[in-house]
């Protein structure tokens, strides 16, 4: 078992918003029972930790135009090809639009929104590393939310390019690719930059750590 440390953790929720996550206004949706999951999970690891006094940071893509997601070449070329299962990024997650908003059941007063996420790494173009190093004095993150095998993943090999060290909380991460991509992002990120554990273990490692002398 690891430990972790709470007075250097931070949950970074990535993309816990409803244009993934409420299939009703969802650009990019989830398939609805993916939906379920990842919220119970998160709401309930998200109020524990609160309580422990680990702040969460809820990072929120958000496009002013399409012309900011159709500047990349790899989207503008799969832009409304119905075979491809992103085609519709080029409509995801205006500014403003009801897909930006975070699932209320997962968001709190205390929580830190950072809402300038354009590509699939959260540290892109984001004061996101700024608030976990200078506001958050963070040094461990745990990592929940969408896609796992995109932004989660570009994520968690970015936090660890910077030496943060990373968990990924199984538990409270889906996509919308289907569970061979799912499962095969876990456990690559589970070779490679992360510790992947479900919500129990992320607990028992922060009893751990309140122990360690």
């Amino acid at each position: 078992m690891i430990r972790i440390d709470p007075k250097t953790t931070a949950v970074v929720a990535i993309d816990m918003h409803r244009g993934h996550l409420d299939p009703s206004v969802a650009t990019l949706p989830l398939p609805a029972e993916s939906c379920r999951r990842v919220i119970g999970a998160g709401r309930e690891l998200f109020r524990t930790l609160r309580t422990r006094g680990i702040p969460v940071v809820h990072v929120v893509t958000s496009y002013r135009d399409p012309s900011e997601s159709l500047s990349n070449p790899f989207w503008k070329a799969i832009a409304e090809d119905p075979n491809m299962r992103r085609s519709g990024a080029s409509r995801h997650n205006m500014a403003a639009s009801p897909g930006t908003q975070i699932i209320p059941e997962l968001v709190d007063s205390r929580d830190v929104i950072v809402d300038r996420k354009k590509r699939y790494d959260c540290f892109h173009g984001t004061d996101l590393d700024f608030v976990l190093q200078r506001k958050l004095s963070a040094r461990t993150l745990v990592l929940t939310g969408v896609n796992t095998n995109s932004c989660v993943l570009c994520t968690a090999f970015e936090a660890n390019a910077r030496d943060y060290g990373v968990v990924v909380a199984a538990d409270c991460v889906a996509t919308m690719d289907g569970e061979e991509m799912h499962s095969f992002a876990l456990r690559n990120m589970a070779i490679t930059v992360a510790w992947v554990l479900r919500n129990d273990e992320i607990l028992a490692s922060l009893d751990a750590g309140d122990r360690a002398p």
